[in-house]
């Protein structure tokens, strides 16, 4: 699969409008094209949506309230009260419920109104809600799925049994990086661009070993030797003196399984990674020009009790230089695109061209979302915001 191959549908039912494509191959602009919804997206750090306060969230230009009640459980509104708009998550939290700021309508957790305090007979009927989304706990994330409810139940969240296992000890990441969220995919998958770090890795030598691709992945094995070059210590540390640390030389295995991305690095004669990173890309905006970079690096417990936590700042500030590199790369190619008003990019590498073809046929087409429309309520002809039926439902 490639860049050249035939572009036909992206998406089952997506319509993609010519100004979408490149007017010279007919492919759809990558940049163009939005996150499916119908998955399980991180939203927040479970420790930032605390008991009986709210949180504020977006997807895609949806701002989401997330609350947790009484009881612990986590709960995700559409943002904005049915009544006068003001986001909920300026609101109160009431037990399980959520009550509005302004004029204290109350919601419960599926987003219908529970209570409007003065409401007497003869007013207007009311509406019935805002949008409620299905919402899970994992990880120390807090997961929403954006898109077709009912497909929330069937949808697993993603598998990490190294999360979790006395073997490996978790550092997490949170970050917004002003880019599209497929910069982010070819970034990581793409480890022909060491020469960005070489201020703090060295010389590092990557060697493509194989890849395979089907409809929903891209999978990368790459064979890393150290050339020379001053090397950080804390990458030493992360990769058990393997990479840019030692003369051994490396196995990393780096995955887009959309919409996640793995890493898996494997130093020379060992049984198990060393560590193990799993990453997701959250669309912030409407235009999906900012995403939200939600990562879980789970590293291995070395024989010696409490190295690893003497060696934790060292490797937290080595992973975050690296990031802070990245992002700098990203958000200049961001900016390029921006400035040409589309995708001049010229790739070559075909373990690139195939996660494009990847994140277009799993993506949607990315909705202009007109001034009327506000945030996350009247668009496409109907109220997102109400359930079905609410129109002629009760109270």
């Amino acid at each position: 699969m490639t860049e050249t191959d035939e572009a036909g549908a992206f998406s089952a039912g997506a319509v993609w409008p010519s100004a979408h494509r490149d007017p010279s191959t007919g492919l759809v602009d990558l940049r163009r094209v939005g996150a499916n919804p119908d998955h399980w997206y991180p939203v927040a750090l479970s420790k930032n949506v605390r008991s009986r306060r709210t949180f504020a969230a977006s997807f895609a230009g949806e701002r989401i309230a997330l609350y947790r009640g009484e009881s612990g459980t986590v709960y995700a509104l559409e943002d904005r009260c049915a009544h006068r708009q003001v986001p909920l998550s300026m609101g109160v939290v009431e037990g399980e419920t959520l009550r509005c700021c302004y004029h204290a309508w109350a919601y419960r957790g599926d987003g219908r109104i529970s209570q409007i305090p003065y409401l007497a007979k003869g007013d207007g009927r009311p509406p019935r809600g805002v949008r409620g989304y299905p919402v899970r706990e994992a990880y120390g994330l807090v997961f929403a799925f954006p898109g077709d409810p009912d497909k929330a139940a069937a949808t697993p969240l993603p598998d990490l049994p190294a999360f979790g296992s006395p073997r490996y000890k978790t550092m997490t990441y949170s970050r917004t990086v002003r880019c599209h969220y497929s910069f982010m995919h070819e970034n990581l998958l793409d480890m022909n661009h060491q020469f960005l770090h070489r201020g703090v890795v060295g010389r590092l030598r990557p060697e493509l070993l194989d890849s395979r691709t089907d409809e929903r992945s891209v999978e990368a094995r790459y064979l890393f030797s150290h050339a020379g070059g001053k090397r950080n210590r804390g990458a030493s540390l992360l990769a058990a003196e393997g990479i840019g640390g030692s003369d051994s030389r490396d196995v990393m295995t780096i995955r887009t399984e959309y919409p996640y991305q793995t890493l898996d690095l494997v130093p020379e004669n060992a049984e198990r990674p060393a560590f193990r990173l799993w990453v997701a890309y959250v669309p912030e905006d409407a235009e999906q020009r900012r995403c939200h970079t939600f990562g879980l690096l789970m590293i291995e417990k070395p024989r010696i009790p409490g190295a690893l936590q003497l060696a934790w700042p060292l490797i937290r500030r080595f992973t975050e230089r690296v990031f802070a590199e990245d992002r700098m790369a990203v958000e200049a190619e961001q900016r390029a695109w921006d400035e040409q008003g589309e995708d001049r990019n010229r790739e070559v590498f075909s373990l690139i061209l195939d996660v494009r073809e990847v994140l277009r046929t799993n993506g949607v087409p990315i909705r202009p979302r007109a001034g009327a429309c506000g945030a996350a309520s009247m668009c496409d002809g109907h109220d997102r915001g109400l359930f079905p039926g609410a129109d002629s439902g009760t109270y």
